[in-house]
């Protein structure tokens, strides 16, 4: 690639910088062609947990159906928020 490529500036912080590449394309920046795919086998997404309260019958038909499903019941729950949040 010979195209003239710019210089990434300095910043002062990591908000900075997020703001910065918000608003910029990176392929005035680095050349992409010279890239190479790699993998990260132990990265994991970052959790948190939180205390869901449930009636106890709805608890028990999620059980159920992830017990049909033969999957841990916390999983499928994760599962269908993430399904219902795509629909949006």
């Amino acid at each position: 690639m010979n195209k003239q490529l710019k210089t990434i500036p300095r910043f002062a912080s990591e908000a900075e910088e997020r703001k910065f590449w918000e608003t910029h394309d990176s392929a005035e920046y680095l050349d992409w062609t010279a890239a190479q795919r790699i993998i990260l086998p132990n990265l994991k997404p970052t959790t948190k947990t939180i205390s869901l309260r449930l009636p106890q019958h709805l608890l028990d038909s999620i059980k159920a159906a992830a017990n049909a499903r033969d999957v841990p019941y916390q999983s499928l729950i994760k599962v269908w928020l993430q399904e219902k949040l795509r629909s949006h």
